[in-house]
């Protein structure tokens, strides 16, 4: 069900503050507006993250751990 990578759930942890889906998309698309065309890896990374957030079903979603414990 989860196919999200360790470094996808990372980079959505870092943009999830409004804790839903759709403003997680919003906050990744507008992260992915500043990003220059020599920075690749996160194109491609924040790429496959809205690709797989695009489809992703909202049960899928809400089961997700986008808040680590870093205790």
């Amino acid at each position: 069900m989860n196919d999200f990578t360790h470094d996808e759930l990372t980079l959505m942890s870092i943009y999830n503050a409004s804790g839903t889906r759709e403003g997680l998309i919003a906050e990744l698309r507008e992260m992915r507006g500043y990003l220059q065309e020599d920075e690749t890896a996160l194109l491609n990374l924040t790429d496959s993250v809205l690709h797989k957030l695009e489809t992703v079903p909202e049960s899928v979603f809400a089961e997700l751990d986008l808040f680590p414990d870093f205790t």
